[in-house]
């Protein structure tokens, strides 16, 4: 009889712990099924995400195709400069902007076709910095970042034996940018510095134009030595609504013959800024966009960030 009853609380122990390990099993499929789900579900959101972003793309290419036959300038009070309010979309919204990056100091305009260092453009350049209060001598390290050679202009340049000795080492391009970023790699750039430059470089193809009817506060003010604080808010404010209506004139008396002739009404390129949220999924597309003479647009340089 005992024996009978010592067999039955051995079997109940044995069922309850299968039954626990069942329960445990069931549980951990339970989470991984979950985990599934949930991972397809960002995977199919972020995929729509792009979608959605590619879609915005083609229709900031129709609105500049639209703004060229509509106008032969490009100013702020363009339907393409005001930012896109949010958009809802299922399961949530999207927004953009289009900003114009001839509005900025093309980096790669400080070396000419031959891959020779531009010295106006240079101290274009090193007029930039000082209208933002960094250091002029970067001028000079960058444009021995982008020329064609392993020489450093003197006093302040930098090339390879520079960065060879710095920990990791790494050389310089010694080509034109593809991403004004990579300034960011200049000797002695600290980030707070460059975080102050960024929102007025820029890196595109060949040599640009800067069109004064988009141009920062910064670039204005380093068009010339002798353009103080005060010309640069009387510019501003002339052009607030329709941009200059007589560029020229206006130009003329700030700057030299040299430097007018760098100067435009109109721009090319563009950069398109994205933001799409789905659920929990974000997607950020940067798209730089070429408008040929014609209106025809082609993204030229496109890079995503998802959180």
């Amino acid at each position: 009889m005992k024996r009978s009853i010592a067999n039955r609380g051995v079997a109940l122990i044995t069922a309850m712990l299968i039954t626990a390990l069942a329960s445990i099993v069931a549980a951990n499929l339970a989470w991984d099924n979950t985990l599934d789900v949930r991972r397809t579900m960002n995977f199919l959101n972020q995929e729509q995400a792009v979608q959605v972003a590619l879609g915005a793309e083609s229709w900031a290419s129709i609105i500049l195709r639209q703004d060229l036959s509509d106008s032969e300038t490009d100013h702020l009070g363009e339907s393409w400069a005001i930012a896109l309010p949010s958009l809802l979309i299922e399961g949530g919204d999207v927004t953009g902007s289009i900003e114009d990056l001839q509005g900025r100091f093309n980096v790669n305009n400080l070396i000419d076709e031959s891959g020779q260092v531009v010295t106006r453009t240079l101290q274009h350049f090193q007029r930039l910095l000082i209208a933002l209060n960094l250091d002029p001598r970067f001028a000079s390290i960058a444009a021995d970042w982008i020329d064609d050679n392993i020489e450093p202009i003197f006093p302040d340049g930098a090339e390879d034996m520079t960065y060879t000795g710095i920990i990791p080492p790494y050389r310089s391009a010694n080509q034109s940018l593809t991403s004004a970023s990579e300034l960011a790699a200049l000797e002695g750039m600290d980030r707070q510095s460059f975080n102050v430059l960024r929102p007025h470089i820029t890196a595109l193809p060949g040599r640009t134009h800067i069109n004064v009817n988009t141009a920062t506060e910064a670039v204005l003010q380093s068009l010339d030595e002798n353009i103080s604080a005060i010309d640069v808010e009387r510019l501003l404010a002339e052009r607030e609504n329709v941009g200059f209506e007589y560029m020229q004139n206006t130009f003329s008396s700030l700057v030299t013959p040299d430097v007018l002739n760098t100067l435009d009404e109109s721009s090319n390129y563009f950069r398109l800024k994205v933001v799409v949220r789905i659920d929990t999924v974000r997607v950020t597309l940067y798209s730089v966009l070429q408008r040929g003479p014609k209106g025809n647009i082609a993204p030229i340089l496109r890079s995503f960030g998802t959180t």
